[in-house]
C-alpha cells in the first residue's frame, strides 16, 4: 500500500489537536450536532464547522440532516484505513531495523 493523496488528507486532518478531539468525541459519544460538539470547546460553531469540513474532505466524517440541524457522523472505515497504513509503515520499519541490527552485529 503506497501513500495516497487521501491518506495524506487524513493524516493532515488528524494532525490538528481540535480535530483529533472531535474525532475522539464522535467515536466515544456517537453522532452529534454542532451545538452538542461545541459544548466542551471554547470555540464558536463556525470554527467547529470549519474543522468538520476539513475532516469531511478527508473522508473522516459525514453529516446528515435532522430537521434544521446537521448531525455529524464519524467514518470509521477511513480511520481503519489510516491505521492499516500506519501498521504497514511500522512493519517496514521493523524489517529495516532488524536488517540494520544484523548488519551492525556482523
Amino acid at each position: 500500500m503506497l501513500p495516497t493523496h487521501s491518506n495524506a488528507r487524513v493524516f493532515a486532518a488528524l494532525g490538528d489537536e481540535t480535530r483529533l478531539r472531535l474525532v475522539a468525541r464522535l467515536s466515544h459519544d456517537g453522532p452529534m450536532s454542532i451545538a452538542r460538539l461545541t459544548t466542551d470547546h471554547d470555540m464558536t460553531r463556525q470554527a467547529i464547522t470549519k474543522h468538520l469540513r476539513v475532516m469531511a474532505k478527508a473522508g473522516l466524517v459525514r453529516h446528515t440532516r435532522r430537521g434544521r440541524q446537521r448531525v455529524w457522523h464519524l467514518e470509521p472505515r477511513r480511520l481503519a484505513e489510516a491505521r492499516r497504513h500506519l501498521e504497514m509503515i511500522s512493519a517496514q520499519w521493523d524489517v529495516t531495523l532488524r536488517r540494520l541490527k544484523a548488519f551492525v552485529e556482523t
